[in-house]
């Protein structure tokens, strides 16, 4: 998780990703974030976010992020 926590404070220092519960639904996050930010998980956690993954769910929150990425891993 803190790897994740430093992706994100890379991607945007000025969102508070660890109390954040709306990022997609609030418009924090835009889609050019969520291009970048797939990449990066993808490279970082060494899994492949797919798709039908490019839900509003798996991307408002950090710890939703968290559990999208250990789900792939254990796929």
């Amino acid at each position: 998780m803190d790897e994740l926590m430093e992706i994100l404070e890379e991607l945007r220092p000025d969102v508070d990703f660890e109390n954040e519960k709306a990022l997609i639904t609030d418009g924090v996050l835009d889609s050019f974030d969520i291009v970048a930010l797939v990449g990066e998980l993808n490279d970082a956690f060494d899994v492949e976010i797919k798709p039908n993954n490019l839900v509003p769910d798996n991307f408002n929150s950090a710890e939703a992020m968290w559990q999208l990425i250990t789900k792939l891993q254990d796929e």
